[in-house]
């Protein structure tokens, strides 16, 4: 099968399949509403988080996302639940927004797939506001050594068919390191395979 057919046409729909899991919807319930005023989505891929914005509390949302193949659903989804949202197909490593230019920020399930994620995260850290936060839902490296190895182990081959998704990454340095603290972190197995289910979610601020 051709990559980039695979990518167009198939992927995104495999993608918004598993991202409507009932445990990651409920980690999106407890995420998304937090945000408010002007709104980068950084890997608003199918428009999941869309229906669980508070409209009173957002002014717009700026949706970023390198699949164009996930726009149309995300555009559907942006209009069933009344929101204003511009959708840029750009990865997240050069955000074009100015400094300082956004509210807040929410990522849910995105790091684990952007080639960069320190640039990335940088990037996020210079268009928010002073005093805003990245409010973030992702899984990643596990605590258990058991469960690391075979993170380590399925990587390679996860990775081919899930757009570049990596299973070890570790969330609290990543955030650490692009000069973002986290007071407010909370982390824990959801339910489903180990191997995808060490969760990570919380508020993050520029140190």
């Amino acid at each position: 099968m051709d990559a980039g057919w695979y990518e167009r046409h198939v992927l995104p729909y495999l993608i918004d399949f598993a991202c409507g899991f009932a445990p990651i919807r409920r980690m999106r319930e407890q995420i998304v509403p937090r945000a408010h005023g002007r709104v980068l989505e950084v890997g608003i891929g199918t428009g999941r988080n869309l229906a669980h914005y508070d409209n009173a509390r957002v002014t717009r949302i700026v949706g970023l996302d390198p699949g164009p193949g996930m726009h149309r659903l995300a555009e559907r989804r942006a209009r069933r639940a009344g929101l204003d949202v511009e959708l840029i197909a750009l990865s997240a490593e050069r955000i074009p927004l100015p400094d300082a230019s956004v509210d807040s920020i929410v990522m849910t399930y995105t790091l684990c797939s952007i080639a960069d994620p320190v640039a990335a995260l940088a990037e996020m850290r210079r268009v928010l506001v002073p005093g805003g936060n990245l409010y973030f839902s992702e899984h990643g490296l596990a605590p258990d050594e058991s469960v690391r190895r075979w993170q380590r182990r399925l990587q390679p081959r996860w990775s081919r068919i899930a757009g570049g998704c990596h299973l070890d990454r570790d969330i609290p340095a990543l955030l650490g390191a692009a000069g973002f603290r986290c007071p407010d972190l909370h982390a824990g197995y959801l339910s489903g395979p180990k191997f995808l289910a060490y969760n990570y979610r919380g508020a993050a601020a520029a140190r």
